[in-house]
This record gives C-alpha cells, structure tokens and sequence, in this order.
C-alpha cells in the first residue's frame, strides 16, 4: 500500500498518471507501472487516494475513540459530506485527508503512528469497502487470490 500523496517524480509511471484527470484512473497508471516494474505475478500493488487519512475519513465519528474534540471531528464529518468518497478529498499541501485532520485535530500529528490503525479497526472493513471503492476492489483483489 502506498499513499499517492507526495509520490517522488521518479516513480514508476508518475510522468504518465500526471496525464490523467481521474483520480481513479491516475492510481490505476500507477499500480500498472509498479507491478510491471517489479515483474512478479505475487506483487499486487495498491495506491491510495490519496494517502491513507482517506480510509479514517470514511467514518470521522470515529476520531472520538482516540481525540477528545466534539467540535473538530463534527467539522470533518461536514466536510467529508461534500465529497463523493473519502478517497477524493485531494492532494495539496493544505488540504491533503492528513492535513485536514491535523487541522481540526492538532494532536492527531504526534499521535498518527499509533491513533490511525485504532481508527481505522473502530471503522471497520465493512464501511471502509462501501465509502473507500477502490480499496474495496484492492481487498476483493486479495481475497479472490486462492481462486486464480
């Protein structure tokens, strides 16, 4: 899993996902251009959209579990709504999932490494499959291996 988010420009297919508009179709650029680069059937390269702060956006509510701030989780659940999925909130240096959060959360910047995967356990795969689509298919990509 990598973040899309601060890429380095050298990076296998970076020059050619820059090209696409879809942020879908940009992360599917990439994936290609890395499992080729890396040439083994076992590789199943998954990009985040765009970084993995999308996946706790899918449910901020559940920031409450590690963050005492009603008020800053209240305005991440507002600005989550205008957004089709977590997973298109973009990429700049300001509002990048991470920075959003820190923005509303200032605590969350010291505690990320170990308050993220607490969140992301209280979201659940569930809810991170239906708000998060292509980490859904990535997950459905693993699962179906020991079918191939």
């Amino acid at each position: 899993m990598f973040d899309v988010y601060g890429l380095p420009t050298n990076f296998p297919g970076h020059k050619d996902a820059k090209q696409r508009f879809d942020p879908y179709g940009r992360v599917k650029v990439l994936e290609d251009a890395l499992r080729e680069d890396i040439s083994d059937r076992r590789f199943i390269p998954h990009f985040q959209l765009h970084e993995f702060e999308a996946l706790l956006l899918s449910d901020p509510q559940k920031l409450d579990s590690q963050f005492d701030n009603s008020t800053g989780i209240r305005q991440l659940v507002n600005m989550v709504a205008g957004f089709d999925s977590p997973e298109l909130i973009n990429d700049g240096n300001n509002t990048a999932p991470s920075k959003r959060i820190i923005d509303e959360i200032p605590e969350y910047e010291r505690m990320k490494p170990s308050a993220a995967p607490i969140v992301a356990e209280k979201i659940g795969l569930p809810t991170l499959r239906l708000k998060c689509k292509h980490f859904g298919e990535w997950l459905c990509r693993l699962e179906t291996l020991n079918k191939e």
